[in-house]
């Protein structure tokens, strides 16, 4: 494994490429409401991307070993979909919730995000798996300093969606990002205190676990890249890009219209 340690300038521009992404979000949040198609979200992304932020959509056209080309600017997963959720004609209706990811390219560096969102009214089911989810990925941030291990954010992530009846996907974890997509580390969102790789500063990387109301198995939708829960199930996401400081995290995906951050949360 060879994690990338960013230097005071390339943090700079990390820091630039994190916030416009996240402004991507705060930008579609007033769209998201029932009768919205999830390609029209990604159009309106993708022309507030390229027109006003000066921004390459990181996705589109992204296409890793073994996968053909993403098509869209963005990954639109919806209910059950766990992640890579692929805009379409699909309407939103009111009840529906839905994870927009987001990765701006900025200069070439890489700002990578997601958010949940409740479409209309959501049951009260769906919104405690949203805010428990967020509150999970803010467990791990809160594991985040020198001297820790990604263990250490993996076992905080899992320990709270277990005890709130929740399972977590294995299959997919958070990764270094920075020049490129995805770096090293892998970053699980589970796992044992004190294992894997220490955390040093100047560590770039995504924590964004996906958690689920049902069961933690996934499957692979025939488009080659939707991944949907087995059962069925409820399945929510949030992700941020963190930076390992000297003391401590620093939340590099953070904009105006981020949502509150849990109470249980202290500065780092």
């Amino acid at each position: 494994m060879s994690i990338v340690i960013k230097t005071t300038q390339e943090i700079e521009k990390m820091r630039v490429a994190c916030r416009l992404a996240s402004e991507v979000l705060d930008y579609i949040t007033p769209f998201v409401q029932p009768g919205v198609t999830t390609g029209e979200l990604d159009r309106l992304c993708h022309d507030y991307m390229v027109n006003v932020q000066d921004c390459i959509p990181a996705p589109l056209n992204y296409a890793p070993p073994g996968h053909k080309p993403y098509p869209k600017s963005i990954c639109t997963s919806v209910n059950h979909q766990v992640c890579h959720g692929v805009p379409g004609d699909k309407k939103l209706k009111s009840g529906d919730i839905v994870n927009l990811d987001i990765t701006t390219i900025k200069d070439g560096w890489h700002g990578d995000t997601s958010r949940m969102f409740a479409v209309g009214e959501a049951s009260i089911q769906a919104k405690r798996l949203n805010l428990i989810t967020y509150e999970c990925m803010w467990k791990g941030i809160m594991q985040v300093r020198p001297g820790h291990h990604f263990g250490d954010i993996g076992h905080a992530i899992q320990k709270h969606a277990e005890v709130n009846g929740y399972s977590v996907v294995r299959e997919f974890c958070g990764h270094g990002v920075g020049s490129k997509f995805h770096e090293d580390p892998q970053v699980l969102h589970y796992g044992k205190p004190g294992t894997g790789e220490r955390l040093e500063p100047g560590m770039i990387f995504t924590i964004e676990p996906m958690i689920n109301a049902g069961k933690k198995d996934i499957r692979s939708l025939g488009d080659g890249w939707s991944i949907v829960t087995k059962d069925h199930s409820l399945s929510a996401q949030w992700e941020h890009s963190v930076l390992v400081t000297e003391t401590g995290w620093e939340v590099l995906t953070l904009s105006s219209g981020s949502p509150p951050l849990p109470a249980f949360v202290t500065p780092a």
